[in-house]
């Protein structure tokens, strides 16, 4: 009897046990300012012009990638460059705004796959921002390091 109540023991141990494996696919997120980051929302656009926009939220925050193409390859970020960063973060009251197009900035996106059949993107990125208004208490650069972007989903502007 101890060993049928033993065996019956071990056995809903095994039951029991189960393994809560959450996975990140599809994914945005960096360290902005040395914090982590992640996005609760993404998605791209191919515009009809060839550029690609990819567009990842918070509840209160907005960033934004424009490149010229969604091709594999590495797109430099800067004051003279067409890729452009954008990210807006709403106070409440007010909206902090920092952008690649300003003198200082710096930075690349790394497109790493473009899956045009599953219409996905996938990549890395690593940026310097800087805040657009003359007037404010606020940081002047926004730094993000060690971002990716894993299977962001596409959707094709203008069809």
């Amino acid at each position: 009897m101890k060993k049928f109540l033993l065996l019956t023991v071990i056995l809903f141990c095994f039951i029991s046990c189960e393994e809560d494996i959450r996975f990140n696919d599809p994914a945005f997120q960096g360290l902005k300012n040395n914090v982590f980051w992640r996005a609760t929302d993404f998605k791209a656009k191919l515009a009809t012009n060839g550029s690609l926009i990819i567009e990842a939220y918070t509840s209160n925050e907005f960033l934004s990638f424009t490149t010229t193409s969604p091709g594999k390859g590495i797109y430099l970020l800067g004051p003279d460059s067409f890729n452009i960063v954008v990210y807006t973060e709403d106070r409440g009251i007010y909206e902090t705004n920092y952008s690649t197009s300003i003198g200082g900035a710096n930075g690349e996106i790394k497109i790493t796959d473009y899956d045009d059949i599953n219409n996905t993107i996938s990549g890395t990125f690593k940026f310097n921002a800087i805040y657009t208004e003359t007037i404010s208490n606020e940081e002047p650069n926004l730094n993000f390091q060690q971002g990716f972007f894993y299977n962001v989903p596409i959707v094709i502007v203008g069809k």
